[in-house]
């Protein structure tokens, strides 16, 4: 009898034991659940489950760097000449720092000597005195990597508040130079069109033929933020290198006049009879014209010979902001009855 108390003893020691320690455990999933709801961000076991795709809509400037900016450095520019640009971008997150954004911008650039050039300065002078200028309106498709600072962490719900990110990528773009054509001729005669806008590629006034669809490497840097569940905000700064010299229709030298065809040509491809003295440099470069074949021209430029352009790839700038909207979202929220 008293083994038989000791056992049953045992046994309602060994149940009120184990009542405790499953209610102890239950107790902490219960916690564990709570604490997991309440930090709920969607699924976080993998990204690649959650990839997500967002459409945008941006604001843009361009700003141009070549041959018809304001001094020989690189990187001058006229930001007076910034131009502005409208796009629209369709973008697919695939990592927790990586997407691509695929955009079309339409927008334009200008570049002006006499606008730009100063011609107080000894070497800008000479770019005031040569007195060319044009617009380009750009249409541009491009598709960039973007690399963001700081992971995402699953789902879009949970993508962070802000990041900095840089971006690299391929564009192709249509370009059309134009110029406004002069009152008179190399001759002096009135042109019937002064005033108006011409397209520069068909008159080949460097003698030269070039392809209005080019192929350019965007890179930059950029910061986007978080609005809402569904919407960003993107800020970006950054160029497009192109391989062509013919933005501004100005690469190498002058073709002897007698070379271009048509009198609209040569006034489009040599201006500086036109400059007026406006300073001591200016005043010396213009005052030594010299006459050939009918055509009087100021001396170094117009000729054969003489240097129009640098023969250096153009740049342009394009600065963005950008708001994008996230169109499949594969989380949805729980519904509780």
């Amino acid at each position: 009898m008293k083994k038989a108390g000791v056992l049953v003893l045992i046994i309602v020691l060994l149940a009120a034991f184990s009542h405790e320690a499953y209610s102890q455990i239950n107790r902490n999933k219960i916690k564990k659940n709570n604490r997991s709801i309440a930090s709920f961000r969607g699924n976080k076991n993998t990204f690649k489950r959650n990839v997500y795709n967002a459409i945008g809509i941006s604001l843009n400037a361009f700003n141009y760097y070549g041959d018809l900016s304001p001094s020989a450095k690189k990187l001058s520019t006229d930001l007076s000449f910034t131009r502005p640009a409208v796009g629209g971008s369709f973008v697919h997150r695939f990592g927790p720092r990586y997407q691509l954004v695929a955009s079309l911008m339409l927008g334009g650039i200008k570049g002006s000597d006499k606008e730009s050039a100063d011609p107080n300065d000894d070497d800008a002078a000479f770019r005031y005195v040569r007195n060319l200028s044009f617009r380009n309106r750009i249409q541009e498709l491009s598709v960039v990597g973007q690399v963001d600072l700081f992971e995402n962490q699953a789902t879009y719900i949970s993508r962070v508040r802000w990041t900095p990110y840089i971006y690299a990528g391929i564009a192709v773009f249509h370009h059309n130079p134009q110029a406004q054509v002069p009152d008179t001729d190399l001759q002096g005669n009135a042109l019937s069109n002064k005033g108006e806008w011409v397209d520069l590629k068909p008159l080949k006034t460097e003698g030269e033929d070039y392809k209005l669809i080019q192929a350019a490497i965007p890179f930059g840097i950029g910061a986007r933020f978080r609005i809402n569940e569904l919407m960003d905000i993107a800020g970006e700064f950054g160029f497009r290198y192109t391989f062509t010299d013919y933005l501004d229709d100005v690469s190498q030298n002058y073709v002897d006049p007698a070379q271009l065809d048509g009198e609209l040509a040569r006034a489009m491809a040599y201006r500086s009879n036109d400059v007026e003295g406006v300073s001591t440099k200016v005043d010396e470069i213009i005052a030594d014209p010299y006459t050939a074949d009918g055509y009087t021209t100021v001396r170094g430029y117009g000729r054969a010979g003489d240097q129009r352009g640098t023969n250096e790839k153009d740049l342009y700038m394009v600065t963005t902001v950008r708001l994008t909207y996230i169109i499949n979202r594969n989380y949805h929220r729980a519904k509780f009855r």
